[in-house]
């Protein structure tokens, strides 16, 4: 089926997080027949008025979903957003005929967006690569029992349970645990915890020519190899991915709508495809 499902505003969360979760909180939710109708329309007439009155009565939904991702630190505008474009997706390619509600079909589609989406932001070293390490990445703390590290009975019943090796059950919970520690310490540290410091086990090699010489290398290898990359997209997308990421002041998906004229999720698209170009042109 080719239908395509235009975006409306109520998809995009604006500035306002707090009002957007009340207006999407109002919108009725479906009967099970008025589901079926509209489903229907959608899949036998390509209705897309149809589709859109199935994808607004879902957004509490994906409000919900969202909001159980928060502790990644990723905004939650973002997360609701990438949801909605999930929820968008189920709606394209639910079947009425199958026989299940919309909101059960659905929540694959609407995770699976935010996941991306966190795998992409979460940390800049990326934490899951493989297909086991995504798994993990969003069960182990579920499966963990408490705050400690594993022992090997309990990371053998995880590996177990989540059909994985027990050694990718170990290596994804260093990585999960790991955390940012101040290079010189802490002022408030003492003299007897102070040492602990990375700066006092690591020689200073700052004024050594080599160092400074090699880091100014990489330096403006890095620089020119992303203006070369930046150079290559057309002026919008350059411009958006500028000022979504290079600018110190950050625009929104929003106010880049707003000023090109076109949705907030077009914009979105335009800064993956912006992004990925970049990416390739710089490990070619």
């Amino acid at each position: 089926m080719g239908t395509s499902i235009q975006p409306v505003d109520m998809l995009v969360p604006g500035r306002n997080l707090e009002a957007y979760v009340q207006a999407v909180s109002t919108i009725a939710v479906l009967s099970v027949e008025q589901e079926r109708k509209l489903a229907e329309r959608l899949y036998y007439n390509n209705d897309l008025e149809a589709a859109r009155q199935l994808v607004m009565s879902h957004l509490r939904f994906v409000v919900h979903i969202a909001k159980s991702y928060s502790g990644y630190g990723l905004p939650m505008s973002d997360l609701i957003q990438e949801g909605n474009v999930g929820l968008m997706k189920a709606v394209k390619r639910f079947n009425p005929e199958v026989g299940v509600r919309l909101v059960s079909f659905a929540v694959h589609w609407v995770k699976a967006e935010i996941h991306e989406f966190i795998l992409r932001n979460w940390r800049i070293v990326k934490v899951a690569t493989t297909k086991a390490q995504r798994k993990l990445f969003f069960n182990l703390r579920s499966s963990k029992k408490r705050l400690a590290w594993l022992n090997n009975e309990e990371v053998e019943a995880v590996a177990k349970d989540l059909g994985v090796e027990a050694k990718v059950v170990r290596e994804m919970e260093g990585r999960m645990a790991g955390q940012d520690t101040a290079f010189d310490g802490y002022a408030d540290d003492d003299d007897d915890s102070s040492y602990q410091a990375p700066s006092h086990y690591l020689e200073d090699r700052r004024f050594d020519p080599a160092t400074q010489l090699e880091d100014a290398d990489w330096s403006e290898s890095s620089v020119s190899k992303l203006r070369q990359a930046l150079a290559l997209l057309d002026e919008r997308s350059r411009d958006i991915l500028e000022r979504r990421w290079l600018n110190e002041g950050k625009a929104t998906l929003h106010e880049l709508a707003a000023e090109y004229g076109v949705s907030a999720e077009r914009i979105r698209q335009l800064e993956k495809n912006a992004m990925k170009k970049v990416k390739g042109s710089i490990m070619a």
